[in-house]
């Protein structure tokens, strides 16, 4: 495969091969050898030689579209393979590679396939085959493989359409040559690797994405139902809640915004011409479901004119290019296009949805790779609570003691004079702990305000989701930017210095840290002076 520098190299990823052979076999389809000799074994240790331009090709789990066959299980059928690049300065640009047709039935052996590219938030480029079977997940779990990341369901791939200003995250079990194969020729869309922690967040007991003010049946009955029993009721009989609400529209060929209200219904969404009459006469046909994708608005002011910035899109399949066609709405809030947005998703998808975050769970539990256990996030119940109280540490097993002893703990971290029982031993400052926060990765380092709450927006507004940046204003501070409640806080870390000491503090001193690591522990755990305790944080891996 010619490289973009003039050369050529081997298919990416020998070593990770080598990782995933042995107990896990794939169906790898390799081209008929050419001139040169068959690539040598060394008594079957090792992996195999791959040629130079010969990509790899994955046997998916189904057909292309039009197969009849059942829903595919996302853990069947090998992930897609990484193809050729090249290392220039540190930075992975990809090989150009003709792409192929699909393959045309499920018990054809077809070498033909499609190149995928999907980019990191970093611009950063690697490019896939994949067949036509091949899901969302099973990419994301490649890239997960090759980018040695932690492995959790919060990993995903979002189509971009940066012309249009569009975003949406995959579902599961979407086919990504399918959705490629959806764009227009030359149309400014890609992929993206990256975190989306509110993905499943609509299956959470402790969500709230469903305002009783949206939902028809409890306006009706009069009665507050709460999130996770509207859920169950789905779950039970399969019926999603009836979401109303207000919307602001934009008129086909104009750029006037008028207020409507909206009704989601199984069949459809419907607008009333006539305040929130429901009657058949006033209501208006207004999109399909089965036939259109939902997506986030990212620049609605600058290129639409939104009122406000929390606007989406319903886009029918048949548009494939430009602004015509597309349905474009506006919420009042982030709460309110939130609740549209799940809404749909459980409308269009039904019980797959809940299938593909039931197998999503169910995969943390399996290694996806042989070899040693990778390591698992803060979010997954890696921390333990402890006693140090005695000359050794001891693991706290019983609940109701480790409850007493988090309120303890809590207590004794904003008392001046308890500082010896939860700070280290004294010691002075060093080089090496003053700076140890930066090998982190929820440090971000020196990124401003703005790109920051950027950041979190794109990997999802749930409470607890966190990065830890330098200060613009203060040299030598940093802060603490959290999400709660769908909305973004930033709390200012101060250096401190007390007999020599060098500690950190976000409360004038009440509470001190011995550095970045202790403070960001100690509010995974405890919730401390923050409206909420650290659960997920925001990274950025280089593919």
């Amino acid at each position: 495969i010619p490289g973009p520098a003039g050369g050529c190299r081997d298919a990416a990823g020998a070593a990770d091969n080598a990782m995933e052979g042995g107990a896990q076999q794939s169906s790898l389809w390799e081209p008929p050898e050419q001139d040169g000799g068959p690539g040598e074994r060394d008594g079957g240790e090792g992996p195999p030689e791959v040629k130079r331009s010969q990509p790899l090709f994955i046997h998916g789990s189904r057909g292309p579209r039009g197969w009849k066959g059942a829903i595919p299980s996302l853990g069947q059928g090998p992930p897609p393979k990484l193809i050729g690049e090249q290392e220039v300065g540190g930075w992975s640009h990809v090989c150009f590679c003709r792409v192929l047709s699909c393959w045309e039935g499920p018990d054809t052996p077809c070498p033909t396939s499609q190149v995928v590219k999907v980019f990191g938030e970093d611009g950063a480029c690697r490019s896939l085959e994949a067949s036509a079977a091949t899901t969302a997940r099973q990419l994301c779990e490649t890239l997960v493989r090759r980018t040695r990341a932690l492995h959790d369901h919060s990993w995903a791939l979002v189509e971009l359409h940066q012309h249009l200003a569009l975003e949406r995250c995959l579902e599961d079990h979407e086919s990504v040559v399918e959705v490629q194969s959806s764009w227009a020729p030359g149309a400014d869309s890609r992929f993206v690797f990256r975190k989306n922690f509110a993905k499943y967040e609509l299956f959470k007991s402790n969500a709230s994405l469903f305002p009783e003010v949206m939902v028809s049946s409890c306006l009706e009955a009069n009665k507050s139902m709460a999130h996770s029993e509207l859920i169950q009721n789905f779950l039970n009989s399969g019926s999603c809640p009836e979401v109303q609400g207000f919307l602001q529209l934009r008129e086909a060929g104009r750029k006037v915004w008028k207020r409507f209200h909206f009704s989601l219904r199984r069949s459809g969404l419907y607008y009333s011409t006539k305040g929130t009459s429901k009657d058949p006469r006033h209501l208006h046909y207004f999109a399909d479901l089965t036939e259109s994708n939902i997506y986030y608005v990212t620049q609605g002011k600058k290129l639409y004119g939104t009122p406000t910035e929390f606007g989406f899109c319903i886009k029918p399949h048949k548009v494939r290019s430009g602004v015509k066609g597309l349905k474009l709405l506006c919420s009042e809030d982030e709460q309110s296009r939130s609740c549209w947005m799940a809404a749909f998703r459980l409308f269009k998808y039904g019980m797959q949805l809940y299938r593909n975050y039931q197998q999503a769970q169910a995969r943390l539990s399996q290694p996806p790779w042989i070899g040693p256990t990778p390591l698992r996030s803060v979010s997954d119940n890696a921390l333990v609570a402890m006693d140090f109280s005695g000359c050794t540490g001891r693991v706290i097993e019983n609940p109701s003691e480790v409850l007493t002893a988090a309120l303890e703990e809590a207590q004794a971290w904003r008392k001046k004079t308890t500082h010896r029982y939860s700070l280290p031993a004294a010691c002075h400052s060093s080089p090496l702990s003053a700076a140890i926060h930066r090998t982190q990765p929820w440090f971000h380092g020196r990124i401003s305000r703005e790109d920051t709450q950027q950041l979190i927006g794109r990997q999802g507004l749930v409470d607890g989701v966190f990065l830890v940046r330098e200060s613009q204003r203060n040299p030598k501070g940093f802060v603490l930017s959290l999400c709660h409640l769908q909305r973004i806080k930033h709390y200012l870390i101060l250096p401190s210095e007390e007999e020599g000491r060098l500690y950190f503090t976000m409360d004038d001193g009440q509470t001190r840290f011995a550095d970045l690591i202790q403070l960001v522990e100690f509010h995974q755990i405890n919730r401390g002076i923050l409206p909420c305790k650290l659960r997920h944080y925001c990274t950025c891996v280089a593919l």
